[in-house]
């Protein structure tokens, strides 16, 4: 997949990660980005395309999908966490997690793909794409396992088209969601960066951080050994 010339598409790119790639894909020569968000008056990256798309409105995804035609790649950044543990007093943030995370990805995928023959899809997801971290983090981590497996299914179901499919993981950027976190976090620009550059390279799965490469070589051991030390195991 070669950016440079491509027509590109990013979900939730007012802010964090999502600006970062509409920035980088323009850097990289796309000749069109369309950045997205529920209000695309927040939107100040020079040269994009602003496009109203709210990913867990029908209706809006496929006004989006009308306006831009054929399209060469989709960036499926836009995302939530909340507060949202599985036994808490309620599910109804589990249940915006899924929305967004699963359904709003699945979603935007199915009304871009047939217009992504021969392009490529980048789906973010998440080291808790394959741990559970804190209860109030476990809604968020189910639904980004269920992303991990979409971006798995989406990848054979989309082969017969030639459209590539690469997941991005990450535990820890410099993002509105991790403000709260005081540790070391990597700059938006430089996990973009690996992305495209996975991207381009035509990976599969790009692993942007050390924490991330660690929860999933566990994966192959005794979760006991994992869960006994989790610090140890993200940063050991």
């Amino acid at each position: 997949m070669q950016i440079n010339g491509a027509k590109a598409l990013v979900t939730g790119a007012n802010r964090g990660l999502g600006k970062a790639f509409a920035e980088a894909l323009l850097a990289r020569g796309a000749t069109t980005v369309y950045a997205t968000a529920r209000r695309p008056d927040r939107i100040d990256i020079p040269g994009v395309v602003p496009l109203r798309l709210d990913i867990t409105d029908p209706a809006s995804i496929e006004a989006a999908a009308a306006e831009v035609g054929d399209l060469d790649i989709l960036v499926n950044n836009a995302g939530i966490s909340s507060n949202a543990p599985l036994l808490g007093p309620s599910t109804e943030n589990i249940r915006r997690e899924f929305d967004t995370n699963f359904w709003g990805t699945l979603n935007v995928t199915r009304a871009f793909a047939p217009r992504l023959a021969g392009g490529a899809i980048l789906t973010v997801i998440s080291a808790l794409s394959w741990y559970a971290f804190a209860p109030a983090s476990n809604g968020y981590a189910a639904s980004k396992a269920a992303e991990w497996s979409l971006t798995n299914g989406l990848r054979l179901e989309l082969a017969d088209q030639k459209t590539q499919v690469t997941a991005l993981a990450l535990a820890i950027a410099d993002t509105d969601m991790m403000a709260g976190f005081d540790i070391p976090k990597l700059p938006p620009h430089e996990v973009v960066a690996q992305a495209l550059d996975g991207l381009e390279a035509g990976k599969l799965e790009v692993i942007a951080d050390k924490p991330t490469a660690n929860v999933k070589a566990s994966l192959a051991h005794d979760p006991a050994l994992f869960y006994a030390d989790i610090p140890a195991a993200l940063f050991g």
